[in-house]
């Protein structure tokens, strides 16, 4: 009796100290993440449970786990989802649904497909579209309402320009909204006039309404179709989570429809528009994560200045090429602290938008001044932080604040920015360098549809601060590169820190969601150059394939 006692308990112990199956096993593997003391970690395998978590990261030669299912990653290089910490989604969808101006290089170009477009689509009672840039046609101007009508006279045009902050019409949608030349400029805006003082057709930031307010909104349906497209960009390229700003209810809506019906396929943080949305999202506070840690409204996106294409940021010195204007004041500084201050009062975060100089000095001593009322882990985001002034940047070490850039700006915006400066004021330009040397943090994103959502172009020029073509040679203001792993900590842990997302997704660490790319090469193996061309083969969200 005594022997089969043994027997059992022999058994019993076996049993039990035979390691839990795991739910799937990726293998065959080069792993890279930013590990859980910030520092790079490599890996040949990752282990992840039923409900997407990751458990175990298993390096070359460690014991392989029995489990459920395995996959063969057949070499490739395993990385963190991307994240890109500033995102217009429903542009981005809109516009890919919608007349895409990005890519013209003149004005011609432009009338042309504008033309080309309005003729294919015959029942569209507006065209719209997105995307024009008159510095990077080379125009010396910005276009003019008469020479939308020489190509589309008969129905109303309304186009954005590619940094969202003006817009572009013809004379049929002036008409419709009542713009004569005696309609005035309204406060945070300017139309654009001719040498008479009539509207030329182009409005500025908050002038963009007095058009904007005639212009039909979509359909649900039509939201519906723009978020699936915007999704399926976002994945093509890598991204997995993104920072969405300036959410309205109806964008809130679209996402939760998506969820509920199990179409939300990436994870969004939302930021609203204003501060009524944000109190009839999410009430008393940030709402919780919802959809298995896909979408959570965090705060509210704020406007302090607009953007340097359009002379809009705010100068501490005039503009070198108009010297008549300081830029275009959004906020005053005590709308801005008074907005928020009343988001922090709630635990809401803010991010607030500042590219010039003495927006970005407002918004650093902003959050000096409430960081003494309002304590504890605010995260305060600064989007953008274009231009700021050398003896301001040590601010970003104080306060945990973090500076939201978009590397892309840097190469797209370098000339303009000379243009709209001079060298001499360019001291602490897209200074990515600068701001981790402060002790400040970055959390890198695209701002598209004005960039494309291309983390791995954002990486290269992280980098090397040169653009697709390797210029200038050695990098524009080359004392602000950052190393390859400060990048990719970048675009990854530190953008999910910025959303209060750490310990949830960003790494490949355990205990955190199964977001992961496998590409075609390794970033930290390969040139600026290389590094563009990087093939995304398979995007992973949650343990479940979604590309």
């Amino acid at each position: 009796m005594q022997s089969i006692l043994h027997a059992v308990s022999a058994a019993l112990l076996a049993v039990f100290a035979t390691p839990a199956w795991a739910d799937t096993l990726i293998e065959n593997v080069e792993g890279i993440t930013i590990d859980e003391d910030g520092a790079l970690k490599r890996f040949t395998g990752l282990v992840f449970d039923d409900d997407g978590v990751i458990t175990q990261t298993l390096e070359r030669g460690e014991p392989r786990p029995r489990t459920d299912f395995g996959v063969d990653g057949e070499g490739r290089v395993m990385l963190p989802g991307m994240i890109d910490a500033h995102v217009h989604i429903m542009d981005l969808g809109f516009g890919a649904l919608t007349l895409d101006l990005s890519g013209t290089t003149s004005l011609e170009e432009a009338l042309f497909l504008i033309k080309n477009f309005a003729e294919a689509n015959e029942g569209r009672p507006w065209i719209l579209g997105r995307g024009w840039n008159q510095e990077k046609w080379g125009l010396g101007r910005f276009p003019t309402a008469a020479e939308l009508d020489a190509v589309v006279p008969d129905r109303p045009v309304w186009l954005e320009r590619a940094d969202n902050h003006a817009n572009w019409a013809n004379s049929r949608a002036m008409e419709l909204a009542g713009i004569t030349p005696q309609t005035e400029d309204i406060a945070g805006g300017q139309i654009i006039r001719d040498p008479n003082g009539a509207p030329s057709g182009v409005f500025v930031d908050g002038a963009k309404a007095l058009v904007e307010s005639v212009v039909p909104p979509p359909r649900a349906a039509d939201r519906d179709a723009a978020f699936a497209k915007a999704q399926e960009r976002l994945l093509a390229y890598g991204v997995t989570a993104v920072a969405d700003m300036r959410t309205t209810m109806e964008d809130w809506q679209t996402f939760r429809r998506a969820g509920d019906n199990g179409t939300l396929r990436i994870r969004i943080v939302s930021y609203a528009v204003d501060t009524q949305t944000m109190e009839l999202i999410g009430g008393p506070g940030p709402t919780p994560w919802l959809y298995d840690d896909r979408l959570r409204l965090n705060g509210i996106k704020l406007f302090v200045d607009g953007a340097l294409g359009s002379r809009g940021a705010l100068l501490l010195r005039p503009y070198k090429d108009k010297l008549d204007s300081l830029g275009s004041p959004l906020l005053s500084p005590t709308e801005l602290r008074n907005l928020m201050s009343r988001a922090a009062l709630d635990n809401f975060q803010t991010a607030i938008h500042a590219i010039g100089d003495a927006a970005n000095r407002d918004v650093l001593l902003a959050i000096e001044e409430l960081s003494q009322t309002y304590t504890g882990d605010r995260r305060w985001r600064v989007e953008h932080a274009q231009i700021v002034d050398p003896s301001d940047l040590e601010r970003f070490g104080r306060y945990g604040t973090i500076a939201s850039m978009q590397p892309l700006h840097q190469t797209s915006d370098m000339h303009m920015a000379e243009a709209r400066l001079g060298d001499d004021r360019l001291g602490g330009a897209y200074a990515w360098r600068s701001v981790l040397r402060v002790g400040g943090r970055l959390a890198f994103g695209s701002d598209t549809p004005v960039e494309p959502a291309d983390p791995f172009a954002g990486l290269a020029v992280a980098i090397s601060r040169t653009d697709e073509n390797g210029q200038p040679f050695g990098g524009w203001r080359a004392q602000e590169v950052i190393s390859r792993q400060e990048a990719l900590k970048a675009y990854t842990a530190d953008a999910a820190f910025a959303g209060f997302a750490e310990g949830r997704y960003g790494r490949l660490v355990p205990g955190e969601r199964a977001d992961f790319l496998l590409v075609d090469r390794d970033p930290f193996l390969s040139s600026p150059a290389e590094i563009r061309k990087t093939r995304v083969e398979e995007v992973w969200i949650g343990g479940q394939r979604a590309r």
